[in-house]
């Protein structure tokens, strides 16, 4: 059977460069993957952890997702512009309180985040539906189901993302199209890294000092906090992407950090929206001593599983995803997702 086409965006690092080079040395040789990003001068990364791959299951094309042209000459130039899966995965982040960001930063992350997968799926769809076959996954996150304080126009455009592919996902179905959005929490890359580094350097004398304040230190050290103890690797979201396109039946939605997916059901049992802005305001500002001890038993858990199985010699090192798939060997309930229960029915305790 011939390998797939698949044509991933933003590969010049992060997930999108762990995914790339994931398929790209899949043992059963299922892919041809073609690798973009915008600046071809950052391709040093990419070719160096594909290694004997490049050039042979792994190809470097340009490609803007905020250029309609850059697209269509990308994928005009692959041959019969047959694309067998698009992955969606450039994006820009933007933190902070909205009174200290402009309109034009803001329109920005819309044009990245929201118009560039909107691009680069008009582009491929009309092939894939005249060859009635087609896998489009977009890496979103759970901030595209669950709006987090001080994070108003990066969760606007996941939003944007997610109304647009439910709307989509119906039509294509009878396409014999898959939609998929895969869902992550924080994850530890050079783009978040860049992210906070800026937030942490910037001017904020445009809003009220209060507002300064809960951000810098409020969200900004609970941020560290939780990237310490539930932060991914793009290697993590790679592994979670592959299982879902590899997937007799490809899910819609897949979330890839159990500990949300109590969080962003709070919003589902309660369509008044009473019970998610109650339990969030509680959890930010009366209970975030609680929310840390959690945090740190979830940290101490996962290390000493890593200790354990160091010492067993069985593994050299444990990701969060392969201790949630060694519960059942090692006695382990769903951690995360059991102290996520416990710490919010604790805040809607009091």
């Amino acid at each position: 059977m011939a390998p797939k086409t698949v044509l991933i965006t933003g590969c010049s690092s992060g997930i999108g460069l762990a995914l790339a080079v994931k398929m790209a040395r899949d043992k059963q040789k299922r892919f041809k993957v073609i690798a973009t990003m915008r600046n071809l001068g950052k391709r040093g990364c990419l070719e160096a952890a594909a290694g004997i791959t490049l050039n042979k299951t792994l190809e470097i094309r340009q490609l803007d997702v905020c250029d309609e042209r850059s697209i269509i000459s990308c994928i005009n130039g692959i041959p019969n512009r047959h694309v067998d899966i698009l992955i969606n995965n450039a994006g820009v982040g933007m933190i902070g309180p909205i009174e200290c960001q402009t309109i034009e930063e803001m329109k920005g992350v819309m044009e990245t985040n929201f118009f560039g997968v909107v691009r680069m799926i008009k582009e491929v769809l009309p092939d894939m539906k005249r060859r009635r076959s087609g896998h489009i996954v977009v890496i979103s996150s759970v901030m595209g189901l669950q709006g987090i304080m001080f994070n108003d126009i990066y969760t606007a455009s996941k939003f944007a993302v997610e109304g647009f592919c439910e709307s989509l996902v119906i039509q294509a179905l009878k396409f014999n199209i898959f939609v998929s959005l895969i869902e992550p929490g924080p994850v530890v890359t050079e783009f978040e890294t860049k992210v906070y580094e800026d937030a942490e350097n910037a001017d904020y004398s445009t809003t009220d000092p209060e507002t300064a304040d809960m951000f810098t230190n409020l969200y900004l050290k609970n941020s560290k906090a939780i990237f310490s103890s539930l932060g991914q690797t793009p290697n993590d979201i790679a592994e979670h992407t592959l299982r879902v396109i590899t997937a007799a039946k490809p899910p819609f939605r897949h979330q890839t950090n159990a500990v949300y997916t109590p969080m962003t059901a709070l919003k589902h049992a309660d369509p008044t929206g009473a019970l998610m802005t109650d339990t969030f305001y509680k959890m930010v500002f009366k209970y975030d001593t609680l929310m840390h001890i959690s945090l740190k038993a979830i940290k101490w858990k996962v290390a000493e599983i890593k200790m354990e199985h160091c010492k067993m010699g069985s593994l050299v090192s444990v990701s969060y995803p392969s201790i949630l798939k060694m519960r059942n060997t090692s006695g382990i309930e769903t951690l995360t997702e059991s102290v996520s229960c416990v710490l919010l029915a604790g805040i809607q305790w009091f």
